[in-house]
């Protein structure tokens, strides 16, 4: 009776999360409109070799829902970068190649770096990019906030835009005109990208679809896209804000020790209009994690704030992705009769959700049976991220702990 009870919870959370969660598996949220149909589309090569596809790709002009504006408002890019040597020539680059019609400059806040990342951005040679050297980090701000903080100050009044964009991830060339054209036309305050990210290592190809999966799983796109709400979240890889909107809600400060910065910038925004948060093909991320070690390191810097730092929060989230995640694919394969057949479906119905995703990310749909081997090793992340916060190395990013035991920020 036990086993049959649990695998009867574990269908009935899945039933609920695929029909239940705003559709948050269906990857619809995507940046398909919006383009510039009017003008050609630039096949400019991607960093890594391939070829910038189109995303209106098979669309036609009845396809197409939005509209150019009418004057292109002035925009401001500002890059936090600590010790990016190997991509920040791509990133900025990508950059100083937007076909943006209208005033756009580059700000690059150099964080103490020590590799020459400043150098090689100014080997580029482009009179969109200046070089801001960043003052010591100042107690109470995680590195990366702090360095943008700088940046708006920099920036001044000028701007109606930010693009707040991080230094691993490379731009197609229409990328700007496609965020400004939905933040103006569509009235957003922020316009957010998840950029696509590296998939090519085993590690990557086993874990990053998930990684994507799980934030769309807790910040669902289309309750984020929803106006009127006050549920909002942001990828901090690519954000577009109205620079008025952030002074509103009290600029960079008001998230100033926030590990998880994207999603709270993205909360803090919705205060002051709707927000926009989609997948994309445009904005890739060329940040390399070819290990398992290393994907690990990315996922236990911030797992554990997502909880809290509470150890109760942790011993039940990791009891309940038991429960959703490992009980039915063991009782599918040991129980019988009933339970092994409310478990099997509610590991169908696990493998299903994911097939989307998997699309997107052009992977194999045999990774889909295989999600309760991927939620298992996020889980280990989580407890190890935990221990991590207790010997006082949370949030570990560049040699810096970005969350100490008393949740204060230390350089």
């Amino acid at each position: 009776m036990i086993g049959l009870a649990v695998a009867l919870l574990s269908l009935a959370i899945w039933v609920v999360l695929v029909f239940a969660r705003n559709g948050f598996w269906l990857t619809r949220e995507r940046d398909t409109f919006f383009h510039q149909l009017s003008s050609p589309r630039k096949r400019g090569p991607i960093t890594d070799g391939t070829s910038w596809v189109p995303a209106f790709a098979g669309m036609t002009e009845s396809d197409y829902d939005g509209e150019q504006p009418s004057a292109w408002p002035a925009v401001t890019a500002i890059v936090p970068a600590r010790d990016e040597a190997e991509v920040i020539a791509r990133s900025i680059g990508s950059l100083a190649a937007q076909d943006y019609p209208g005033a756009f400059r580059i700000l690059l806040i150099d964080d103490s770096s020590s590799d020459g990342t400043a150098e090689i951005a100014r080997g580029l040679g482009s009179d969109r990019v200046s070089v801001v050297t960043g003052a010591p980090l100042a107690a109470g701000w995680t590195g990366k906030l702090w360095a943008v903080s700088q940046g708006v100050a920099v920036a001044g009044d000028t701007p109606e835009y930010l693009l707040l964009t991080d230094a691993d991830i490379a731009h197609a060339p229409d990328t700007l005109r496609s965020l400004v054209a939905r933040a103006v036309e569509d009235d957003r305050v922020l316009v957010s990208l998840m950029a696509r990210l590296r998939c090519e290592s085993l590690a990557e190809r086993a874990l990053i679809p998930a990684f994507v999966w799980f934030f769309q799983m807790l910040y669902p796109f289309a309750k984020v896209n929803r106006r009127g709400n006050g549920f909002g979240a942001a990828a901090g890889g690519v954000m577009l804000v109205k620079r008025t909107a952030l002074e509103a809600a009290g600029g960079i400060a008001a998230v100033r020790s926030a590990l998880i910065d994207d999603c709270a910038f993205g909360a803090l925004l919705k205060g002051e209009g709707s927000v926009w948060l989609g997948l994309t093909d445009r904005a890739v991320s060329i940040r390399r994690y070819d290990t398992w070690g290393s994907v690990a390191a990315m996922i236990s810097r911030s797992a554990y704030a997502q909880l809290g730092y509470s150890p109760l929060v942790l011993a039940g989230t990791t009891l309940g992705l038991a429960l959703t995640y490992l009980a039915p694919p063991l009782l599918a394969l040991f129980a019988r009769g009933a339970t092994q057949y409310a478990a099997i479906g509610a590991w169908a119905l696990m493998a299903l959700a994911f097939q989307p995703m998997l699309r997107f990310y052009r992977r194999s749909p045999l990774w889909g049976p295989a999600l309760p081997l991927i939620a298992t090793f996020y889980a280990g992340c989580t407890v190890w991220s935990a221990w991590q916060h207790v010997r006082g190395r949370g949030g570990m990013w560049k040699g810096r702990v970005q969350a100490a035991l008393n949740e204060d920020v230390t350089a």
